[in-house]
C-alpha cells in the first residue's frame, strides 16, 4: 500500500496508535498529546526529507521517542519544584538590592569570582549546562561541580549584597 504524505491524511491515519504510544510513555494525556502535536510538527518541517515514504510510520514513531528522551532529560536537568518547598534553599536578598540589580551588575559580579567558581557558574546559569556536562567540559568529579557551584553561588550572593542601591541621576 503507497503511503500518502498528505498531511491531513497522515494526521488521520496515525494520530491515534501515536497518542496511545505517547500515553503508555508519559502516563499523562496532556504530555502525551504535546508529544503527538510536536511529532506532527517536526513532521511538517521535517517530513519532506524522508527519501523513503514507505517508513513514515517508523520515522514517526522514533521522532516522538526522541521527542519524549528529550523532554526526560530536559525534566532531570531541571526539575520543577514547589517555590514554597525549596524556600529554605533560597538565598535572602533584601528588596532594595533586588530593585537595583541589572543584568550588567550580575555579570560584573560573576567577573570578579575565581576561575575555578566563575567557570561553573556561568555554565550551569547562562549556558544551561547540566553537573556531568559541567564536569565532562572541565574535567572534574562531579562532587567538585556540586561543591564549586555551592561555594560560587554563595560568594556571588555576597558580592550581589554589597552593590549599593545607586539614587537616580537627574
Amino acid at each position: 500500500m503507497a503511503e500518502s504524505t498528505d498531511f491531513e491524511s497522515l494526521v488521520a491515519r496515525h494520530y491515534g496508535p501515536l497518542y496511545q504510544f505517547a500515553f503508555g510513555l508519559t502516563r499523562d494525556e496532556a504530555d502525551a498529546c504535546d508529544l503527538v502535536q510536536q511529532t506532527f510538527y517536526i513532521w511538517a518541517n521535517k517530513g519532506h526529507q524522508l527519501r523513503d515514504i514507505s517508513k513514515v510510520k517508523t520515522w514517526l514513531f522514533t521522532t516522538l521517542h526522541r521527542e519524549f528522551l528529550g523532554a526526560r532529560r530536559k525534566q532531570k536537568r531541571f526539575p520543577h519544584v514547589e517555590l514554597e518547598s525549596a524556600m529554605a534553599e533560597l538565598p535572602t536578598v533584601s528588596p532594595a538590592t533586588v530593585n537595583c540589580l541589572d543584568a550588567a551588575q550580575v555579570l560584573d559580579a560573576l567577573a570578579q569570582l575565581d576561575d575555578i567558581y566563575q567557570a561553573p557558574v556561568a555554565l550551569f546559569y547562562l549556558q544551561d549546562c547540566s553537573y556531568n556536562e559541567i564536569a565532562e567540559i572541565l574535567a572534574v568529579p562531579l562532587g567538585t561541580v556540586k561543591s564549586r557551584l555551592t561555594r560560587g553561588l554563595g560568594r556571588l550572593h555576597q558580592l550581589l549584597a554589597d552593590v549599593q542601591p545607586q539614587s537616580p541621576k537627574l
